[in-house]
Order: C-alpha cells, then structure tokens, then sequence
C-alpha cells in the first residue's frame, strides 16, 4: 500500500523542497509515511528516470547512425525523426535532473530534521546510535547523489555535438549534411559509452542505498 500511494503522490509533488513541497511531506507524515520513505522512494524515481534516459539516448544515437547511411531518401523526414529523438533525449535529462532535485529537498529536510532530534534524547546511549545511524545514512546518501550527479553531468556533453548536428541539418537537407553527422558520431560514440558505464554505477548506487533504506526500516 506504501508503494502505491507514494507513487500517486509522486506523480503530484512539486519539484524543491518549497512551501508546497514541505505542505506534501506533512501531509504524508500525517497518513504515517516518514521522509525516510519519501526519500527512498525519490531516489526510486531518479533511478528510473536515468534508466529510462540512458535508453532515449541509446536510441537517439541508434537512429543517428542509422541516418549516415544515407541512400536517397526523404531528408526531410530524416530531419524530423532526429529532431523527435532528440527531444525524447532532452526531455528525458531534464526529468533526470528534476528527479534528483526531488532527492535532495526531501534528504535535506530528512537530515535536518534528524539532527534536531538528536538534541531531544535525555539518554546518551540512544543519542550515540542514532548519531552513528545518521552519520552512516549520510555517507550513503553522499555517495549515492554523489554517483547520480557524475551521470546526469555526462548527459549535457553528449546532447549538445547531437543538437548542433539537427540543428544544422535542418537547414542543409544533404548529403554533404549527413556525412558531417557521421564525422561527429565517433566522437559522440565514446562519450554515450562513458555515459552509460556512469548511469549503470548511479543505478547500482541508488540500488544499494534503497536497499539499506529498506533495511533499516524492517
């Protein structure tokens, strides 16, 4: 039931932990939902989203390479095919990076939160535990956000060389065209390899954190 309503929620919440966003979070504490549980399901969602844009970008550069291969048709249609796929690729990495704004602005008010607690504890022993509890959440966290910003600041250099080349086509439906899009591809061929190996570890990271988010609340 947790995931479901969490994911309903989801689908409404503002981006930024703004005056509506701190409104969602204790409308969800008061239906029982803690920010451990919002942030583990935020950090679900960006997991999602760089999964899904990595593939928008497998396939951008899939029919790319398909265009070089030119053979005398519709160049026009060509045009806006790239232009349709690289849109899907941009759309998909600004989701990327609201998705991880969505992360920090709940695990910012989850820390803040936590650390003012600490002060409340009239037993030390408790107080040290959840002390060394928060500290290893955090160093978790940090290299969890950590692994998804590296990714989402590959996405930029890859989208960039591919929007010059749609852009230029657009106004030189040719041959001549084509063959400066194969020349740029090689390029582009290497960093989308870097790109995915740094969106595979982010995913890996957010995997491992969720797990232990999981864990800890069994």
């Amino acid at each position: 039931m947790l995931k479901i309503v969490l994911a309903i929620m989801l689908l409404v919440m503002p981006f930024g932990l703004s005056a509506c966003d701190k409104a969602y979070m204790a409308t969800m504490e008061k239906m029982g939902y803690a920010k451990r549980d919002i942030l583990s399901s935020r950090v679900k969602s960006a997991r999602d989203a760089q999964e899904d844009a990595k593939k928008e970008i497998q396939t951008t550069l899939e029919q790319f390479g398909q265009v070089v291969s030119y053979d005398g048709g519709d160049l026009e249609l060509t045009y806006k095919k790239l232009n349709g796929e690289l849109e899907n690729s941009e759309d998909g990495a600004k989701t990327v990076r609201k998705k991880i704004a969505d992360v920090e602005s709940v695990a910012d008010a989850l820390f803040s939160e936590w650390e003012t607690e600490l002060g409340q504890y009239s037993n030390a022993d408790l107080r040290r535990k959840s002390q060394a509890k928060l500290t290893q959440t955090k160093s978790r966290y940090k290299d969890m956000l950590g692994a998804m910003k590296r990714a989402e600041q590959r996405i930029e250099p890859v989208l960039k060389p591919l929007r010059d080349q749609v852009l230029y086509l657009k106004h030189n439906l040719n041959a001549r065209a084509l063959a400066a899009i194969k020349g740029e591809l090689v390029k582009v061929d290497a960093q989308v390899d870097q790109l995915v190996k740094d969106m595979n570890r982010s995913i890996a990271e957010a995997d491992k954190f969720i797990q232990s988010m999981e864990k800890e609340s069994d």
